[in-house]
């Protein structure tokens, strides 16, 4: 699906027609009969990072929780409208839900390293996958390590406990993890809200890193995160998606009022 993409650059509109990999069409979501998610469409570019932002209750996480259909879980959740990727319709009745979440990784708020050995934690989604051919785990788990900035601190520790990490050390290890599958999509759930400052701009200058190969999409109370990492951005409030677009544009000259007002913390 063809999406005409305006990114603003020192005032200057610019126009590309981009195909995206994630479309929702009138997407709602609802616990029961409240409704977390109202009428949500949008459309997000492969390897880029978007940012959801919004106060707490705002649907922001439900949204994120979508595309790989962790909503699932909840047994009073029911979604109603149109959620692709890849132009497919992710909640077709014919769509088998793990595939969908090898393709769509997932890191979570708090670090959750498995109580297994370092090497075991980034093997295990292969592992689970059938693959058995030691070498290309091996080379796979080498690989990911790599990839997040992880391997120069642990090479010669791969046998260890995972739960020997430092808090950053682990964040960035389950990073390792859900990229070892090779996903086309990572959903970060405020995967920095845990760490210190330094643990976090290691995981920020990680997460920009891995867009040359991966979709992301973060949800984060950190504006300042989102100004630094992110290319698009999307307000949420009270399940609307109030407004989206480049993250230049949303802190610089945001459309609405109510965006100004939370981007700029009176209120929020």
């Amino acid at each position: 699906m063809e999406l005409l993409y305006i990114l603003e650059i020192n005032g200057k509109q610019e126009y590309l027609n981009m195909n995206s990999i994630i479309k929702t069409e009138d997407l709602s979501v609802f616990y029961g009969k409240k409704r977390a998610l109202n009428n949500v469409s949008m459309e997000i570019l492969p390897n880029q990072i978007t940012a959801l932002i919004g106060p707490s209750g705002c649907g922001k996480s439900t949204f994120l929780r979508v595309f790989n259909r962790m909503n699932d879980f909840i047994e009073i959740c029911s979604v109603e409208g149109n959620v692709y990727l890849n132009n497919e319709n992710i909640y077709n009745k014919k769509v088998e839900v793990e595939e969908l979440r090898k393709k769509v990784g997932m890191v979570f708020q708090k670090p959750n390293p498995f109580p297994k050995s370092i090497f075991n934690n980034v093997a295990y989604g292969l592992e689970i996958q059938g693959i058995n051919d030691k070498e290309f785990i091996k080379n796979r788990v080498i690989e990911s390590l790599k990839q997040s900035y992880l391997w120069d601190e642990v090479k010669n520790d791969l046998l260890e406990s995972a739960l020997s990490l430092s808090g950053g050390q682990q964040q960035r290890l389950c990073i390792a993890r859900a990229i070892a599958v090779q996903p086309s999509i990572i959903l970060m759930d405020e995967p920095t809200s845990a760490l210190d400052p330094i643990s976090t701009a290691k995981i920020e200058e990680l997460i920009i890193s891995l867009k040359k190969n991966y979709t992301i999409i973060i949800v984060t109370h950190n504006m300042q995160q989102a100004s630094r990492i992110s290319d698009k951005t999307a307000y949420f409030y009270m399940g609307d998606l109030i407004e989206y677009n480049s993250t230049e544009k949303i802190f610089r000259n945001p459309e609405k009022e109510s965006t100004e007002n939370y981007i700029t913390g009176r209120f929020g």
